[in-house]
């Protein structure tokens, strides 16, 4: 069982998945293990006076990233039964 979970987690570290804000105007791409590998932002929505706006978009596409995530670390490993998988999903 625990060969068969580390092959899942590779899987899954080699998956990309994205989230979006804004319509989107600003996007993050997460890998399977958690890391940030891309944030792309449309130049339209960089306003000099509101620079908090970006921020903002930026931690909804990646917290919509990581939540996708969380999401196939539960049904990918979910079915190994009996494991806390919370370490993995950030719960």
């Amino acid at each position: 069982m625990q060969a068969e979970m580390q092959r899942r987690q590779e899987e899954l570290a080699m998956r990309s998945f994205e989230g979006s804000a804004g319509g989107g105007v600003v996007s993050a791409v997460v890998a399977g293990d958690g890391e940030l590998r891309r944030v792309d932002i449309d130049p339209s929505v960089l306003d000099p006076t509101d620079p908090e706006m970006v921020g903002d978009l930026v931690v909804a596409a990646v917290a919509q990233a990581q939540a996708l995530v969380s999401e196939a670390v539960t049904e990918t490993l979910g079915g190994l039964g009996g494991l806390d998988l919370s370490g993995l999903t950030g719960g």
